[in-house]
């Protein structure tokens, strides 16, 4: 029930900020989002998709790989291209994550481990986007200067939170959950620290957030925004941040309520920011949709009867679906 509720109101969430953004701003700022989006637009935008897909794939191949349960690189990128479809067709953002790792679990045999994986991949590439986001805000111009130090010291204390409290629950918890999170902590090092996975970590990461920020230049030059590179960036990160948050229908909500909001303290205003967002949510969706291509083949070649997962494996990737949040409204870093 409580799973149900939570879900809920992630989309309601979601749709509440659409509704007030569309209230304020009426549906025109929506509309001209789209009005720009031409085939050549729309073709580079598949361009920049493929870069970040394979970078994606690239990384979750390298972490899967430390971890034990090793896959190859164009089994990688077809997989990492149904999972981002996925995610932006479905609700919740995650249901993509939950299939690689459950297809990939059921072909090695050790679903705990690929599901694993699949987590940490992401956990990696959403903390090399935040780290990208804090340092562009803090050594570019931003429109809203006031909201750069509240930014990086609400991520410097979350980390800090986060750490003191597995430091503790390690210490003085409860043995089972001790062992869970000392369990968690030695497998964070061994599969993202070890020198010869973070370099390409790292790389991969930073390629994906590249690749993000070229989308949303992109975006806005579809949608008639003509800044310069180097004050569209800090707006991009701004939105970035925004799309990660869970509170979302497909991705759409939080992302375009932070673009109005970040625009509007700029020459360009609130709707800009409204088109701009419109026209980055349609090309993250459009680069993602080689993605139904693979989906559509693979559901011609159905599992083997003795290949499905058993219940006690269904019910935990149910729990990881449920406590999963979304990457990258962009598709994620």
């Amino acid at each position: 029930m409580r799973r149900r509720a939570w879900a809920g109101s992630r989309l309601l969430g979601g749709a509440l900020i659409l509704a007030v953004l569309v209230w304020r701003l009426g549906a025109d700022p929506f509309l001209d989002g789209l009005r720009g989006l031409g085939p050549g637009t729309l073709l580079t935008a598949v361009a920049i998709g493929a870069v970040t897909t394979v970078c994606s794939a690239w990384r979750w191949r390298v972490v899967a790989a430390a971890l034990g349960v090793g896959l190859p690189l164009p089994g990688a990128i077809a997989a990492y291209y149904r999972s981002q479809f996925l995610n932006s067709a479905l609700p919740g953002g995650v249901l993509g994550d939950v299939d690689r790792g459950l297809r990939h679990g059921i072909e090695v045999g050790d679903l705990g481990r690929t599901l694993r994986a699949v987590v940490w991949e992401r956990v990696a590439g959403q903390a090399v986007q935040a780290a990208v986001a804090i340092a562009a805000l803090l050594t570019l111009p931003s429109p809203v200067p006031a909201a750069v130090p509240a930014v990086a010291t609400v991520g410097a204390v979350a980390a800090g939170v986060l750490l003191v409290t597995g430091r503790g629950v390690v210490r003085r918890g409860p043995p089972r959950l001790a062992a869970a999170v000392r369990t968690a902590a030695d497998e964070a090092r061994g599969a993202l620290l070890r020198p010869g996975t973070l370099r390409p970590v790292l790389l991969a990461s930073f390629l994906v957030v590249g690749g993000y920020l070229g989308m949303f230049l992109l975006a806005a030059r579809a949608a008639g925004v003509h800044g310069r590179p180097l004050q569209l960036l800090p707006l991009a990160m701004v939105v970035l941040l925004a799309a990660a948050i869970p509170f979302n229908v497909g991705g759409w909500g939080p992302r375009e309520g932070a673009a109005a909001w970040v625009f509007a303290a700029t020459q360009w205003g609130a709707a800009a920011g409204a088109s701009v967002a419109t026209a980055f949510g349609v090309l993250t969706l459009v680069a993602v949709l080689p993605g139904a291509v693979v989906l559509l083949a693979g559901r011609r070649l159905p599992w083997p009867r003795d290949r499905r997962p058993a219940a006690s494996q269904q019910e935990a990737v149910a729990d990881l679906l449920h406590s999963g949040t979304r990457e990258d409204g962009a598709a994620h870093g």
